[in-house]
């Protein structure tokens, strides 16, 4: 009897010993580093692809992308939260971010596509002001949840330009009384495994924006869309499918 309790106990010191090492190694802090990428329904873009046009909407549309930058908030791993960050395609500006003192171990990526009204606040973003993102007062102020510009070939085969921004929707029926509805929606990626110096892609598929749920007719809806209520909807649904987990280093 006595072996086997002294055989117990020197079972139950080593567990303790290992899952006091298993606690120490999952939560020693790293860097995370978040890499953004779009795409073309698998097509990577690059900086060369920009004005020329070398992609078909599902509708049949032939597009040039002559602009594409997007705001992503509440960068959430876990407890670490990144507030916004804004990613100018063209340009390769704001592609990556560094996360510190990321816990190591499993965990959950998550982020907000735009602003969510509690942080959609008028004018109080200098670095978004700088570079031209507001939305203008007279459709409530605040900021652009996207910006992509580009043309598309119209039923006449003619160059016509298409700016698809995204806002919070603004219904100007009234315009003493804007009635808005918030647009952004959250992103969730699922549960991550943070290890040392991981490095992970965000991808966003741009031919989502024009294809799922509502299949997009740029010779309908093509410009002046910021204003239009229930454009803004129908471009946050069509939002919900365009991004995506990619490579995980």
């Amino acid at each position: 009897m006595k072996k086997i309790i002294g055989l117990l106990c020197i079972i139950i010191s080593f567990l303790s010993c290992i899952d006091e090492k298993d606690c120490c190694v999952n939560f020693e802090p790293v860097n995370v580093t978040l890499k953004f990428t779009q795409n073309w329904d698998g097509v990577p873009l690059t900086s060369a692809d920009f004005n020329d046009f070398k992609f078909t909407t599902q509708n049949g549309e032939s597009i040039s992308i002559n602009r594409l930058r997007y705001l992503l908030s509440n960068i959430s791993i876990g407890n670490t939260i990144k507030d916004y960050h804004l990613i100018n395609s063209e340009e390769s500006f704001g592609s990556e971010i560094i996360l510190e003192q990321i816990p190591q171990g499993s965990t959950f990526l998550k982020f907000t596509f735009g602003f969510a009204d509690l942080d959609n606040t008028d004018g109080i973003y200098q670095d978004l002001n700088s570079v031209s993102f507001n939305v203008p007062a007279m459709l409530g102020g605040g900021y652009h949840y996207m910006q992509f510009d580009g043309k598309y070939k119209n039923n006449s085969n003619q160059d016509a330009n298409f700016n698809y921004h995204t806002i919070r929707a603004v219904n100007k029926t009234d315009s003493t009384n804007l009635i808005f509805q918030d647009t952004s929606f959250e992103v969730h990626l699922g549960i991550i495994e943070i290890k040392d110096d991981t490095s992970i892609e965000i991808k966003m598929n741009i031919a989502e924006w024009f294809k799922n749920p509502n299949t997009w007719n740029l010779n309908e809806l093509n410009s002046v869309l910021m204003p239009n209520f229930e454009a803004q909807k129908m471009m946050s649904a069509n939002g919900t499918s365009v991004f995506s987990l990619g490579e995980i280093n």
